[in-house]
Order: structure tokens, then sequence, then C-alpha cells
């Protein structure tokens, strides 16, 4: 298989059998011009209802100029219904209410100005499955290779090559041993030319470490 399988610049990845595009599947930098968004190539989100906002659908409380961000690396996979709720959703706790008075009048939001500095990134890593209806939380860090279940409630870190379930997600399994996750991840394919990926795609859709680092040496 050579290169051409793949096109980073194509806004809709998948085409149907009789050559017609899926609309409900978008490489998500093709569809996203957000400054607080940094996605990598061939990172898609498919949904059945497919919105004319992508940002504002998958993390609407993320706004322009919000002070984090949301990072997905590449080869991700996101299916319909999975929203990031990002930091800036939070109400400030500090206080002895949590009801957001100073948003009301402009000339208040100083008072909240402590209270929303240095709100932390999101990030998801490259060759993350997030499964239908996932929630990924504020500041939650997910490793490479994980797959987050069917509506999970994701906070915090979860490792490389996790399998994470349930509310709150807890890790199911791993998906390898500690000895093959260090090896994928020296080896990060997902960096690999287009050419050099096709090439190994036996490799890659195979559960055999040794064959895929193999086939990276070469």
């Amino acid at each position: 298989m050579t290169a051409p399988f793949l096109s980073a610049a194509a806004r809709h990845p998948m085409r149907f059998p009789d050559g017609r595009e899926n609309p409900c599947m978008v490489h998500l930098n093709r569809a996203i011009d957000h400054p607080n968004f940094d996605i990598g190539d061939f990172t898609y989100a498919n949904d059945f209802d497919p919105p004319q906002d992508w940002a504002g659908h998958l993390a609407p409380y993320i706004y322009h100029g919000a002070p984090e961000r949301l990072v997905i690396g590449r080869f991700g996979q996101i299916a319909h219904g999975v929203r990031f709720i990002t930091a800036s959703a939070n109400h400030a706790m500090g206080g002895i209410s949590t009801y957001p008075f100073p948003i009301f009048n402009p000339a208040t939001l100083p008072l909240y100005a402590d209270s929303f500095a240095d709100l932390p990134d999101t990030v998801i890593g490259h060759d993350v499955w997030i499964g239908h209806g996932a929630l990924i939380l504020p500041g939650a860090q997910v490793g490479h290779g994980a797959i987050i279940g069917a509506g999970a409630v994701v906070a915090g870190k979860v490792p490389d090559y996790a399998v994470m379930a349930g509310n709150p997600a807890r890790v199911v399994r791993q998906r390898f041993s500690a000895e093959a996750v260090a090896r994928l991840l020296a080896l990060g394919w997902w960096d690999w030319p287009l050419e050099r990926i096709a090439e190994a795609l036996p490799q890659i859709l195979a559960g055999d470490v040794e064959a895929l680092c193999h086939a990276g040496s070469r």
C-alpha cells in the first residue's frame, strides 16, 4: 500500500465504496480554526449529526483567548457524543458561594482574575481512541495509545496504552506490557513519514510489537 491511502489535507478523510465522502467524519485540524486548539494530523471526529461548529461542539466552554488549550495528538479517533469540558467551565471555588456573579457585570470581572489564571491544558496523546459519549474533564492528561471506553468520565492522568472505563474512569487493563509500551513510545510510529507508515501497516495493525520494532529499524 502506498501513501495516498491517507491525505492530511482532506477535510473528510473517509469515502464509501461508491466514492461518496462520509460527511459525518472530519479531520479536526481541517474543520477547526481556533487559537486554543492544537490538533495533530489525521486525528478525526465522527458524529451522526455533524455540526457546523466542531470546536464549539466538542469543547463548548473553551473560548478564543481562554487561558487554557485543548491539545490532541496525531491519529486520534473521537466518537459521536464525546465532550471535552475544559478548565474555563469551572466556577471559582475559593469563596463562600460558587455562583458566578462577576460574569453578569463586566465591571466586576476583575474579581475573577485570580481564579482563572494559569488554568491547566487538557492534553490527549497520539493514537488515542475516545469512545462514544465519553467525557474528558478539565486538565486531563491522556497518554499515547490509550482507549477511553464509551461513556467514561476521565479526569487526571491516564497511562500510555491504558484501557479506561467507568465513572470515574479507572484502568481496566494495560494493552501491552511495560517493556512493550516503552518500546512503542521510543518507536513513535505516529511521527513517521506517511510512506513509511503505509509500508508498516501490516505490523501496525497486528499486535506484534517485536515485528513493528523490526519494521521500524529497516
